[in-house]
C-alpha cells in the first residue's frame, strides 16, 4: 500500500481478513466494513485463516482471540513468521494481560468485546490511515534513510536492516524504530510516542509502548540490562545514542 494516501484506500478496497467463528459477528464485521468501501475475507478457523493469508494480498486481519481450533494469539504468531501487515486482536477478556500478550506477540491494536461496530471501523480506518502516511510517495527523498551504526531504516520502502540483515517489524514497530532513530540523543516519553504513532490520547498505566520496546529489542538482538540502540532513561522515556 505504499506510495498511496488514505482517500485512495477505500478506492482500492484495502483487503480485510476477518476471523471470528461466531457467524453473526463476522457478518455484521463484514457489513461495516463493506459499506466503507473494503473487500472482506471471513474465515471461522486458524487454520482456514492461515491457508487465506497466503492465498491473498491483505493489509489488514481483525482476529478473535477464542478460535475453535488455536487461540488468536496463536494465529497471530504464525502470521508474524512471514507477513507484517496490521494486525487488530478481539478478545473477550478486558484483563491488561491479554493485551499485553497480543502486543507482544505483534498485534499493531486490540478490542475488548462486545464492541460497537463504529468503533472498530473507526479502529480499522486508524490504522490504516497511519500506515499510508508514512508510505507516501513523497517520502523517497534521501532524508527519508536513516543510516548509522550498522542500522539502516527506509521510510519510503518501509524496510530496516541491521548489520545488513533485514529485520522483520510490524508497521507499529516500524515507526516507533523511526521515531526514536529521527530523534536520535533526545529523550521521547511514552506518551509522545504513543500519541503520535498511534494517534490516540495516552492514558495512565498504558504499557503498549513499553511491550512493543521490548519486542522491538528482541528481533534487535538486544540485551535487556544494556541495549547498545534503544535504551531506556528511567523516569522519562525513551531514546537512541
Amino acid at each position: 500500500m505504499g506510495g498511496i494516501t488514505w482517500e485512495e484506500v477505500s478506492e482500492m478496497n484495502a483487503n480485510i481478513l476477518v476471523v471470528d467463528d461466531e457467524p453473526e459477528i463476522a457478518d455484521l464485521v463484514e457489513v461495516y466494513l463493506k459499506s466503507e468501501g473494503f473487500t472482506v475475507f471471513k474465515c471461522g478457523t486458524g487454520t482456514e485463516a492461515l491457508a487465506c493469508v497466503r492465498r491473498e494480498r491483505l493489509d489488514l486481519a481483525i482476529l478473535d482471540v477464542m478460535l475453535p481450533d488455536i487461540s488468536g494469539f496463536t494465529l497471530c504468531g504464525e502470521i508474524r513468521k512471514d507477513f507484517h501487515f496490521l494486525v487488530l486482536m478481539l478478545t473477550a477478556k478486558a484483563e491488561d494481560m491479554d493485551k499485553i500478550t497480543g502486543l507482544t506477540i505483534g498485534a499493531d491494536d486490540y478490542l475488548t468485546k462486545p464492541f460497537n461496530p463504529l468503533e472498530l471501523v473507526a479502529r480499522v480506518k486508524a490504522q490504516l490511515r497511519r500506515y499510508t502516511r508514512y508510505n507516501e510517495a513523497e517520502k523517497a527523498a534521501a532524508g527519508d534513510v536513516i543510516d548509522f551504526n550498522g542500522l539502516v531504516i527506509n521510510r519510503a520502502t518501509h524496510e530496516c536492516t541491521l548489520y545488513e540483515q533485514p529485520l522483520g517489524l510490524t508497521p507499529i514497530e516500524f515507526d516507533i524504530l523511526w521515531m526514536l532513530c529521527e530523534n536520535r540523543g533526545q529523550v521521547i516519553s511514552a506518551e509522545r510516542l504513543f500519541e503520535t504513532v498511534w494517534g490516540e490520547k495516552y492514558l495512565d498505566r498504558n504499557n503498549t509502548v513499553m511491550v512493543h520496546i521490548r519486542r522491538l529489542r528482541e528481533k534487535m538482538g538486544e540485551p535487556s540490562r544494556n541495549p547498545r540502540f534503544i535504551k531506556t532513561v528511567w523516569g522519562v522515556g525513551y531514546k537512541v545514542d
